[in-house]
Parts: C-alpha cells; sequence; structure tokens
C-alpha cells in the first residue's frame, strides 16, 4: 500500500520537481542539437556544477528566496576543461543551463510563495486543524483541570464557524497578572495544549495549539505567526467545562 502521510510543503516539492524537469527537458534539446555527445552522466555532472553560485539569500515571509549573482560553478568548469582543447566547448551550454537553472528555481520559489497562500491560507482554522478524530488535550499549566478532556464531537462542529480575532498578547498578561493578585504564575489564560490534531495534508505546518481556559478559545503558533480564534461553545467537559 502507498502511504500518504506527507508531513513537507507539496506546494514547494512540486514546483522543484517542476523546475528540474524544465532543466532536463533543455538539457535534452541542447543535447539533440549539439554534434558532440559527451556521455550522459557527464553532462549531468556539467550541470550540477553550474547550478554551483554564489547567491544572495532573502526569506519573504518564510520562503527563502536566493538570487544567483556569481556563476563560481561555471568559473570552476571552465578553469578544469579549457586545458584540453574542445573539451570545455563540448560542455560549456550545458554549464551555462545549470547557472540558469537557478533562476528557475528562483521564479519556482516566487510561484510556491503565492500558490502556498491561495491553497493553505494560514488564517484559516482548516488549514491548521484538519483531522481530530485523535485529538485530544493535556494540562500543561497547573490552573488548568487535570480531569479535563476534550469533547470532540463539538470541536468538529465548530471548526467552520470558528471566528478569528486578534492575538492580544500584552493585554492578556495583564489581565492574568491582575487575576493572579500580583503574583505570577498562578493563572494561565491558556493552559491546556491539544494534542493528536493534523494539520491539511501537504501544508508542511507544525502548529502547537492551545486552548482557552473556558474552552471556546484556540491559539494556534506557528514558526510564522499566531493566530486566535473563538468558538460559541466551549470544546472541554470534566471538570473544565463550563
Amino acid at each position: 500500500m502507498f502511504n500518504l502521510d506527507f508531513t513537507g510543503d507539496a506546494v514547494s516539492v512540486a514546483l522543484d520537481v517542476l523546475a528540474w524537469l524544465v532543466i532536463g527537458f533543455l538539457a535534452v534539446r541542447l543535447y539533440r542539437k549539439q554534434q558532440a555527445k559527451p556521455r550522459v552522466w557527464k553532462v549531468v555532472v556539467a550541470i550540477l556544477a553550474g547550478v554551483f553560485a554564489f547567491s544572495i539569500d532573502w526569506e519573504m515571509e518564510g520562503t527563502m528566496m536566493r538570487f544567483p549573482v556569481l556563476p563560481l560553478g561555471v568559473w570552476i568548469l571552465y578553469a578544469v576543461l579549457n586545458r584540453v582543447e574542445d573539451r570545455w566547448d563540448n560542455y560549456r551550454r550545458f554549464a551555462w543551463l545549470g547557472f540558469a537553472g537557478n533562476f528557475i528555481f528562483l521564479a519556482a520559489s516566487l510561484l510556491s510563495f503565492l500558490m502556498y497562500a491561495a491553497v493553505y491560507p494560514e488564517g484559516d482554522l482548516s488549514t491548521h486543524i484538519a483531522d481530530t478524530d485523535e485529538a485530544s488535550i493535556i494540562a500543561t499549566h497547573p490552573s488548568g483541570a487535570g480531569d479535563a478532556a476534550l469533547d470532540r464531537g463539538k470541536f468538529a462542529d465548530q471548526l467552520a464557524s470558528a471566528e478569528q480575532e486578534r492575538v492580544d498578547s500584552d493585554g492578556w498578561y495583564e489581565e492574568m497578572f491582575q487575576e493572579s493578585d500580583g503574583e505570577r504564575n498562578r493563572n494561565e489564560r491558556f493552559p491546556y495544549q491539544m494534542t493528536g490534531v493534523s494539520s491539511k495534508w501537504g501544508s508542511g505546518l507544525k502548529p502547537i495549539i492551545y486552548v482557552e481556559e473556558d474552552g471556546k478559545g484556540i491559539l494556534i503558533s506557528t514558526s510564522r505567526n499566531q493566530y486566535y480564534y473563538r468558538l460559541d461553545d466551549s470544546v472541554l467537559k470534566g471538570g473544565a467545562a463550563r
């Protein structure tokens, strides 16, 4: 049977594969047009060497953009092959194709950034929580009820209607501090952590999910941002139910 439990970024992987296919297609065309036919494995080495370049990296909202500047691999290959007559000419086009491949990967990264936001909107709760069959909660703070449990049915029914609200970290901290009579760590607004949930297939997200003390608030923390949602009914049952 096939294992479809893929946890990576499907959009980036698909576009990277597409970029390599484009490079391979162009390499085949160059090879067919060229009179001298070097061995295929040497052509592959020339292309891979051409990919090696000095680049400027720039991160755009979690997506790394790599702008190629200097074709170091092409220069190294030229220095090695130019010692023998005609050897450089046989591999020159493939080396430059490898360097040009960096721009193909850059275009793939830009397209991935745009497509990912459309396919996996991070502000959508269903992006972070797609499967609740094995969902449960654990108390991560003494202020949380030890016998609290997650009502999966109520939680699943409210996923589509959850309202996103602003994350007010400063206000929450001040409120928690005042309710604790000036003593830190007595109360915690999000004393439960949700486990056993899966994000949308192919999103590559691994969020940390917290449940508010009243069972009506969900705080999602990712490597990029935090998102807060309010539900109509509490999803807690047991000693924490309200």
